[in-house]
């Protein structure tokens, strides 16, 4: 896998600042998770999510991190997700 946990934190969080301007929250946060889902690679995904459960999401925006936390069972490949 070519990314780090550092490049794979600031696209999640520059993407996600596009999704958190968006007037309906709810739907922001739906349309996030699918972007993940069909725009980003399983490894990015398990990467992200790895991060997430080592460090608690450290340096992911709040917005990230709530749809990441919410919407796992959406987002995160089939092996990854308990």
């Amino acid at each position: 896998m070519g990314m780090n946990a550092t490049q794979l934190i600031k696209m999640a969080n520059q993407i996600g600042a596009f999704f958190a301007s968006q007037p309906n929250q709810e739907q922001a946060r739906t349309e996030y998770a699918q972007h993940l889902k069909r725009q980003w690679d399983p490894q990015m995904r398990t990467a992200l999510y790895a991060h997430l459960d080592a460090s608690g999401g450290e340096g992911l925006s709040e917005f990230v991190l709530q749809v990441l936390r919410d919407l796992r069972g959406q987002i995160a490949p089939q092996a990854a997700a308990v």
